[in-house]
């Protein structure tokens, strides 16, 4: 085992003008792209909601970001659903054949 592999990164990103820094076991690139993708939604969100203060951004955002996490889980499990239909017609056709 790759004694390296659980180490954790300090990654440095900034969203809605604070600095965090973060732990973070996968490619830094890849927590700056995210941390990027949420800094650009709450800045979306804080355009379209005038006055609308930094915590009230935040949850907007994170209900939005859990729509999508909905919609994608939704997603999966119909595509699941229709491999698991499209493997039982084939497991028939197979048995059939013999």
């Amino acid at each position: 085992m790759d004694a390296g592999s659980n180490e954790k990164k300090l990654v440095r990103v900034t969203i809605f003008q604070q600095p965090y820094t973060l732990r973070s076991s996968g490619e830094s690139g890849d927590t700056e792209a995210l941390a990027h993708a949420v800094d650009e939604l709450m800045n979306q969100i804080a355009t379209r909601s005038a006055g609308a203060d930094p915590t009230r951004v935040a949850v907007l955002a994170c209900l939005h970001l859990a729509d999508k996490v909905r919609q994608r889980e939704q997603d999966y499990n119909r595509l699941r659903g229709r491999l698991e239909e499209m493997e039982g017609r084939l497991s028939e056709a197979l048995q059939t054949e013999d």
